[in-house]
């Protein structure tokens, strides 16, 4: 069967819950080979859509000035592509409602709920389907990699990111889950902690407290 080289890339990753034959579980996600700025969206409704150049970049600058004033109460913004809400979480562990005090509380980010015509018609698009990135998961002894250096690059590499996962940690360094884990953990502690951590959802996400600080497993 001829090799397929058409349709949206793919990369699976492994999940800290395991399968019935004892092996990790895994999730997908799209194998990202470009991202597109304000300006190149910009370019291309000017070019294919007839917009005035700059049209799409005052739209956005508007809406974010617009948005921000009017979530800033707690609301949620609807729009075409989805909706948008203020994201909250608590400084700690609390059980005793009684307990949270007004600066326990802050903003955590900005939740973005796809509308089902954005997702549908996204989804009409991807005509030609899906294909794997191929990818070779290598699993070395951690001492190994301490040696070459490769998760000290991996965790650069990462940090240029808003916020990153173990998964990730594991799947471009090679080290177990319970290694990346324990490494990151680290990085969150001390007097000057490279990292923060925080789980807005399913998974803990890493967020750089510094880009410029570096430390080693």
């Amino acid at each position: 069967m001829p090799k397929k080289t058409l349709g949206m890339t793919y990369e699976l990753y492994p999940r800290p819950t395991k399968g019935e034959d004892g092996k990790p579980l895994l999730y997908v996600r799209p194998a990202i080979g470009f991202k597109y700025t304000i300006r190149a969206i910009d370019e291309y409704c000017h070019k294919y859509r007839g917009m005035p150049l700059g049209e799409m970049t005052r739209l956005f600058t508007a809406f974010f000035d617009a948005a921000t004033a009017l979530m800033r109460d707690g609301s949620r913004i609807e729009t075409p592509i989805g909706s948008f809400a203020p994201k909250l979480k608590l400084s700690g562990d609390f059980t005793d409602p009684k307990q949270v005090k007004n600066e326990d509380v802050s903003l955590a980010g900005v939740e973005y709920i796809a509308a089902k015509d954005f997702v549908d018609v996204l989804d009409e698009r991807i005509t030609f389907g899906y294909r794997r990135k191929e990818q070779v998961v290598k699993v070395q002894p951690a001492h190994e990699l301490r040696e070459s250096g490769q998760v000290e690059k991996v965790l650069k590499e990462l940090m240029k990111q808003r916020s990153f996962t173990v998964n990730e940690l594991v799947y471009e360094s090679g080290l177990r889950y319970s290694t990346a884990r324990a490494y990151l953990e680290r990085l969150c502690k001390g007097d000057h902690p490279v990292l923060r951590r925080s789980r807005p959802g399913i998974y803990v996400r890493y967020y750089p407290v510094n880009n410029d600080e570096t430390a080693k497993p």
